[in-house]
């Protein structure tokens, strides 16, 4: 954890204590992602993540613009702070697209071909690893921008002549990192893992 935290520029003892924090919440129980059908969990992804990025992104969009605008001469990391907010909204945007489209489609076939309810006609692709190293490859480049947004933020330190929108553009920065964190976890380590695993049980 301390490698990871000081890689990232994060305060190890905050981190654990935060740690810490969570376990003592009454009632907190993490969700059984791994338990899920694949099926089910792309849906979650799509209705949970998707949107919520679709939601927030336009709003983390403008208030970057506004505050760029109006703090840019005196915080000249702002012009690249909105630079890289227009990247990150770009390649999802056009990323979750390809997801839904094309897929998250193809894997609940695989889903069903196992399940011997339908057969499997997918055919946009040789293989499932060939978009899978694709989508990988794009969750990298938007966590690498927004590793990046938050360097040059300083972890989203609010200097003493923030305004308000100021503070909301980073804590919004903030939270929107924490739950790509989450959204880039289902897909890298569990849904695309287990779909790989079941074309490979149908190939054989």
């Amino acid at each position: 954890m301390k490698e990871a935290c000081a890689e990232k520029g994060l305060d190890v003892t905050k981190i654990e204590y935060e740690l810490q924090q969570v376990d003592k919440t009454p009632g907190f129980r993490p969700l059984p992602y791994n338990d899920w059908s694949l099926d089910f969990l792309a849906d979650y992804i799509v209705n949970t993540h998707h949107s919520y990025v679709r939601k927030t992104l336009p709003d983390i969009k403008a208030y970057a613009e506004k505050v760029k605008k109006v703090h840019g001469k005196t915080h000249p990391e702002l012009l690249s702070v909105y630079r890289l907010v227009e990247d990150v909204n770009a390649e999802l945007l056009a990323h979750m697209i390809k997801e839904e489209i094309v897929l998250f489609p193809y894997i609940k076939e695989l889903v069903a071909a196992k399940k011997n309810t339908q057969l499997l006609h997918a055919e946009q692709f040789d293989k499932i690893q060939n978009p899978i190293n694709r989508m990988e490859m794009e969750h990298e480049m938007v966590g690498n921008n927004l590793a990046e947004i938050r360097k040059l933020s300083n972890n989203y330190a609010i200097p003493e002549d923030a305004c308000a929108t100021y503070s909301l553009l980073y804590r919004m920065l903030d939270e929107f990192e924490e739950d790509l964190h989450l959204h880039v976890h289902l897909e890298n380590n569990i849904l695309f893992p287990k779909a790989l695993e079941i074309e490979k049980q149908l190939n054989s």
